[in-house]
């Protein structure tokens, strides 16, 4: 198997996140806070850098070390945040070489353009999965406390860590934006 088709078809799953987790600290409470110390300096890094996909950048660089954990965290010395850094550069290398994005539809009268991204929105929507759909709403259902007690009844619920969820979400609604940006671009060009 070629060595791209083998990132295309690599998932994120539970066991390979718990094996990220305990590389990072033996202590799952800490090992989520590194994690989450480690995700918001990446996409401080990209941010710095002039990214515009900061927060996807520093989720592929994650799946990528995620990816790797199993081959390295033996003989791995030092702190993990470290390797996180340098795939994240080559992440950003990869970035800078890439072909720049196509430029926004153009914009009409804010209104329509609300009810279109509603519209589209709507769609995109009703293709996704009921089990992602269900996830999706819930998730972004509520406010402040509510919405932290939301989010842990919900991890809960699907069996699974706090990280993992706010990652099926992030990863849901990053498929939600392609689509409604997909939807805005063929209305525009219509």
């Amino acid at each position: 198997m070629a060595k791209s088709s083998q990132k295309e078809s690599w998932q994120l799953g539970q066991a390979a996140f718990d094996r990220l987790l305990s590389w990072l600290d033996p202590d799952r409470e800490r090992a989520g806070e590194k994690y989450e110390q480690i995700r918001a300096r990446l996409i401080k890094i990209f941010q710095s850098r002039g990214c515009q996909t900061s927060e996807e950048l520093a989720d592929d660089t994650i799946n990528r070390v995620t990816r790797k954990v199993a081959n390295i965290a033996d003989g791995y010395q030092g702190d993990p945040a470290l390797y996180f850094y340098g795939v994240a550069q080559k992440v950003f290398l990869e970035y800078v070489t890439r072909k720049p994005p196509p430029p926004p539809p153009p914009r009409l009268d804010q209104e329509e353009d609300l009810n279109e991204e509603y519209e589209c929105l709507e769609q995109c929507l009703e293709r996704l999965s009921p089990r992602s759909r269900e996830l999706i709403l819930l998730y972004y259902q509520r406010d402040k406390q509510a919405k932290i007690d939301s989010r842990k009844e919900l991890a809960a619920r699907l069996g699974i860590a706090s990280n993992a969820l706010k990652i099926r979400a992030l990863r849901v609604r990053n498929r939600l934006r392609d689509c409604v940006t997909q939807c805005l671009n063929k209305r525009g060009s219509e």
